[in-house]
């Protein structure tokens, strides 16, 4: 998601745009579904609410890797309808096919920088809740410039929140964690719904990943901050 830094008017990528090996069940899938479920970026805004057809509170992801978390929650909570973000085109057939197979009529998705997304096609205050899981967290110092979780993109975020509405973010990557911290408390719009970390909350089903992760003696932490 490109990013522009405090102090320059460079575009600076969270990402790196690999190609990928996609398989021929996604490629079916992102061939014959996209035109369906996905929705072409736009500079004009998105109407969230005849996207969907109906009025029910609309929840962003932002990056949602191969796509089973994204779908398990749109399957298990009917009522809310969901909006994906991703740049990579194996996890975006991914989440197609299990949206085809699942019959999921809450869940689209959107192939394209976050950044641009959230700036140009979601209106201010039009969002019940932003999911961020398991950001890339870009462990080596030089590149901490490239994390996501950057007080402007945090800012843009709340910006797009509804008051009430919330920000989940999770991250395996504990030095990540207490920087993603540090930035949502410094975000005067955002109260922590926590003293520090949150549990996971039940909406977010553990992935295989994590479960091998904890297994072997690995964190994660939950970070819910709720727009004032």
């Amino acid at each position: 998601m490109n990013e522009r830094s405090a102090n320059s008017a460079r575009p600076i990528r969270s990402y790196v745009l690999r190609q990928g090996r996609v398989s021929s069940a996604q490629k079916r899938a992102y061939d014959a579904l996209l035109p369906r479920y996905g929705i072409p970026f736009s500079d004009h805004p998105l109407d969230l609410q005849a996207l969907f057809g109906r009025n029910a509170p609309k929840i962003l992801e932002i990056g949602f890797g191969m796509g089973e978390t994204t779908a398990r929650i749109a399957a298990e909570n009917p009522a809310n309808d969901y909006l994906g973000i991703e740049v990579h085109t194996p996890g975006v057939g991914a989440l197609l096919k299990r949206i085809e197979e699942r019959d999921l009529t809450n869940l689209r998705v959107i192939q394209h920088d976050a950044v641009a997304v959230l700036s140009r096609m979601i209106v201010p205050v039009s969002l019940d809740a932003v999911h961020i899981f398991f950001p890339d967290p870009w462990p080596k110092k030089r590149h901490h410039k490239r994390r996501l979780m950057q007080p402007a993109f945090v800012a843009l975020l709340a910006d797009r929140l509804k008051p009430g509405g919330h920000l989940h973010v999770a991250t395996d990557w504990q030095d990540y964690a207490r920087h993603i911290l540090a930035v949502l408390s410094a975000e005067p719009r955002l109260r922590n719904t926590a003293r520090d970390f949150s549990p996971r909350p039940g909406y977010r089903p553990r992935t295989k990943f994590e479960t091998r992760g904890l297994r072997l003696g690995h964190g994660v932490w939950d970070l819910v901050f709720k727009r004032a």
